[in-house]
């Protein structure tokens, strides 16, 4: 009888999970127009404990979907917008010299906007490499440190970092240990005729859509708690590997686009994020443990960001996609 409840009691924690996130999907859905699958890959990144980096042409909406994020969850926002003239202090904030009333003299942290809940860094690569590394102990340790102290960031943490794939002249492109922090690489496409439309009409009306709050942070916190407990069988694990080291050139597994395009593969961390997100997936879909068919949908947005193409790749346009497609093709499930 015992085990009879706690089967009932799981179920209704998967139950309970789609509920919330299909409400999360409704609500931001409300206002992003389109962008559905950019919409989930962001709120499974979220939900995997992750950090997005958005690459899309300006006027696609990424404040837009960052901010309706944020208000579905009940969740703090900040906007920060790098530019070259940016300094790390303008990030993670600062000691000021305060003067009490008895003409005592103290120091005292003002935060930095990097204490939010969700942080979008706007047009990152516009920063120069010292205020893009002050990001890093945040992104990877939900910390920031000033002088001696370490200053806890809340939680959920998360940042969503925006790149211009188009204007490139003047930045300064994000080295492979950071961009390798980023769970996923999301991309943004132009809206089609009827999207577009759709957007016309929504967003210059009397009325402005509005996104409800679902969730709050607590119950985010809970569900990224949820998404770890789920199982894995080892066949799927070694299928997840498999994939990953197929990237690498000089591996046995690489197929020929890999070896032709190929420089360096993708890192350990790429297969943590296949394995989160497809565990996301999962209970996404009702199930407890993962499958092979949660993994082919998250591998694009975990790897193509982790693929440095070769010199060959570069001249002939290659696009990453194009290799990872090769890759699952190649290594087909359950082999």
């Amino acid at each position: 009888m015992a085990d009879l409840e706690k089967v009932e009691t799981f179920e209704q924690i998967i139950q309970a999970f789609q509920q919330d996130y299909n409400r999360i999907v409704e609500q931001v859905g409300k206002v992003i127009v389109g962008m559905e699958n950019v919409i989930e890959e962001v709120i499974i990144c979220l939900l995997a404990g992750g950090h997005a980096l958005l690459e899309g042409v300006p006027g696609l909406g990424k404040t837009l979907l960052v901010r309706t994020l944020a208000d579905t969850l009940d969740l703090s926002f900040s906007r920060i917008q790098f530019t070259p003239d940016l300094m790390p202090t303008d990030i993670i904030g600062t000691n000021i010299v305060e003067t009490d009333e008895s003409g005592g003299k103290s120091f005292h942290f003002q935060r930095g906007p990097i204490f939010g809940n969700l942080i979008l860094a706007d047009e990152i690569n516009r920063a120069t490499p010292k205020t893009q590394s002050a990001v890093l102990e945040a992104m990877q340790e939900q910390t920031v440190t000033v002088g001696r102290r370490r200053h806890r960031l809340p939680n959920p943490f998360m940042v969503l970092a925006t790149q211009n794939p188009i204007e490139m002249e003047g930045t300064y492109p994000l080295p492979e240990a950071q961009i390798d922090r980023f769970m996923f690489k999301i991309k943004l496409q132009r809206p089609g005729l009827a999207e577009l439309t759709e957007i016309l009409d929504r967003t210059t009306g009397a009325e402005i859509p509005v996104a409800e709050k679902v969730v709050n942070g607590e119950r985010v916190n809970q569900m990224k708690q949820q998404v770890r407990e789920v199982l894995v069988a080892s066949a799927v694990k070694e299928y997840i590997s498999k994939i990953v080291l197929a990237t690498h050139p000089d591996n046995e597994y690489a197929p020929e686009m890999v070896k032709k395009y190929v420089r360096y593969g993708s890192s350990p961390r790429g297969g943590q994020a296949i394995l989160l997100a497809a565990k996301v997936a999962a209970l996404r879909a009702g199930r407890a443990n993962v499958a092979f068919d949660d993994i082919e949908p998250v591998v694009h947005p975990a790897l193509r960001h982790r693929l440095i193409l070769s010199f060959e790749g570069q001249a002939e346009g290659i696009e990453p996609d194009e290799i990872i497609a090769e890759v699952l093709d190649k290594i087909p499930p359950g082999e």
